[in-house]
């Protein structure tokens, strides 16, 4: 009976003790009540004051391209991405080029006319989700991750009325907010491995799984919402536009496999004027083609050549007057430390031992190759100078291996060819030359090595107008090379007449060019409309023709000149 009536007034205690303490948790959010909604209702007031405040709009967000066919200088690109994006199956695409090229506006833009495409599985209501892999925050904890998404687990501080309860709350990232749209993710070359890694596999399953030690799949407290989103994942099907400045070999291979890969070029100086110009009459300031050049020769990009332009307008508004002047413009640059880049040489008379290279930099930038060669008193060898690249090569347990860069190897395969074809070199040192500071890290100068050899040996001067491409094998003969596209169109900007390339590059599509282009492979072809050959037997005479030994040194010709005309 004793123990009936311990338990009786026990459970008088917990109820009495429970009553107290609810009742004073009610009277406290009661009274709290008032100061939260003042101090939201003041917050909400500072907040709609400060954005009634805005500053003019600037000069790059006026300028930015509205439709697609006002991107300058992309249109190759544009036309990949459309044909990517805009149809039934858009597939992931990662974006190559410089910074300023319009990558984003291009990703931006060319969601909306996906959506118009006929058979698109973009919605009206389809998202852009823009981010930037440098600025993603992200915690291997996985207490906080904006780009995949995370639990908020009950132990972590404003956990809310659910965490109270002991529920791990689900919280969507930037992959399932663009459902059903576009991922936008800048940068994504400076991506953290890990998060690199959680990336792909919502790329490959589409939806995004989460866990969470602290989540019960019988806990009835769990909303149901909850259960659907531990059970099934979150949805992410969305189509992934990355964009990058970095060169792709420095990306990972497995995002690489899944993505379609399009390059954006640097724009040349006549395309970086046309936007400055642009930039100008929004202004109402209007300034002379010449002077939008000279904005075009000191620009990076489109964005430097906008700045250029808007600080010339600023120091015109600040003096009263209305128009922007070349002396303007050349303050700002002065002032903002840049230089003009290099003018393009004009062909030259054909020289001994000069042939026009082609060669790709950066992100798939093409550019003229100059190819010097001289043929000097010594011992037989061939070296080659200028900024030839060499390469590290990862040996493992922490070893790293150096070797010659692929310039100097096809210098070798130079001396094959030449020594193949009956060309001795003892007496005579063989020097091939890549002036300009112009970097060379490949294979691809092989056959304009060889050309120039060949007509510093045998002084002949080379076809100015003629630019060359390839690989040279230690037969003689010319094998495929890449960037050759970009390497034509430095060609027709540099007023050549004529490209040589491999036959295997060879595509109907460059028969369409503005300069004419020659699948070659060989290299007595190549010789022979280097030199202006009727024929391969020809250029083969004239190489026969060349002295067997030192006899043209011993001769009187002590150092043949570099470049001696014809």
């Amino acid at each position: 009976m004793l123990i009936y009536f311990v338990m009786l007034i026990q459970a008088a205690v917990t109820v009495i003790m429970g009553v107290y303490f609810s009742r004073q948790l009610r009277a406290q959010q009661e009274s709290s009540a008032p100061v939260r909604g003042a101090h939201a209702r003041g917050e909400q007031e500072r907040l709609d004051r400060m954005r009634r405040i805005a500053l003019s709009e600037p000069l790059s967000e006026r300028v930015r391209p509205t439709r697609l066919e006002e991107i300058v200088g992309q249109e190759e690109g544009v036309r990949a991405l459309r044909a990517i994006l805009c149809g039934s199956h858009p597939q992931h695409v990662i974006l190559y080029g410089p910074p300023g090229v319009g990558k984003t506006c291009a990703a931006r833009l060319m969601l909306e006319e996906a959506k118009r495409s006929p058979g698109t599985p973009f919605r009206p209501d389809a998202p852009f989700v823009e981010v930037d892999a440098t600025c993603v925050r992200f915690d291997e904890r996985s207490i906080a991750d904006p780009l995949i998404g995370s639990v908020h687990d009950p132990i972590y501080q404003g956990a809310g009325p659910l965490g109270i309860s002991g529920i791990p709350q689900p919280k969507e990232g930037a992959v399932t907010r663009a459902h059903g749209g576009v991922l936008f993710l800048d940068e994504i070359g400076e991506m953290q491995p890990i998060q690199m890694n959680k990336l792909l596999k919502v790329l490959e399953d589409r939806k995004v799984r989460l866990e969470s030690a602290y989540y019960d799949p019988d806990d009835r407290k769990v909303p149901s919402y909850i259960h659907d989103i531990f059970k099934n994942g979150l949805p992410a099907d969305f189509r992934l536009v990355a964009a990058t400045t970095r060169p792709p070999e420095e990306l990972p291979s497995a995002l690489r496999s899944r993505c379609m890969e399009v390059f954006f070029r640097a724009l040349e100086p006549e395309e970086l004027a046309r936007i400055a110009s642009g930039a100008a009459e929004r202004l109402g300031m209007p300034v002379a083609w010449e002077d939008a050049l000279l904005v075009g020769k000191c620009s990076g990009g489109g964005r430097d050549a906008v700045n250029i332009v808007q600080m010339a307008a600023g120091a015109v508004q600040n003096e009263g007057r209305s128009a922007i002047t070349r002396a303007d413009l050349e303050w700002v640059i002065e002032t903002s430390g840049l230089s003009p880049t290099a003018e393009r040489e004009e062909p030259v008379e054909p020289l001994c031992g000069r042939v026009n290279g082609l060669a790709v930099f950066g992100t798939q930038q093409g550019t003229l190759l100059r190819v010097d060669a001289a043929a000097i008193p010594g011992k037989g060898s061939v070296f080659v100078t200028g900024v030839v690249a060499e390469e590290e090569i990862g040996a493992g347990q922490g070893r790293t291996i150096r070797r010659a860069g692929s310039a100097k190897d096809a210098a070798r395969s130079v001396e094959s060819v030449l020594r193949g074809m009956g060309i001795r070199l003892e007496g005579t040192d063989l020097h091939i030359d890549f002036p300009g500071g112009v970097p060379v890290d490949g294979p691809s100068a092989g056959i304009a090595m060889c050309a120039a050899a060949y007509s510093a040996l045998r002084r002949v001067p080379v076809d100015s107008r003629l630019a060359m491409t390839g690989e040279l094998g230690v037969n003689g003969d010319v094998l495929p090379v890449g960037g050759v596209a970009r390497k034509i169109d430095a060609a027709e900007r540099a007023g050549m007449r004529r490209v040589l390339i491999p036959g295997a590059n060879w595509r109907e599509v460059y028969a369409k060019r503005k300069v004419q282009v020659i699948p070659v492979d060989s290299i007595q072809e190549v010789l022979s409309i280097a030199f202006e050959a009727r024929s391969a037997q020809a250029a083969k005479r004239l190489l026969a023709e060349l002295p067997t030994d030192s006899e043209a040194v011993a001769e009187g010709l002590e150092t043949p000149p570099l470049a001696q005309k014809l």
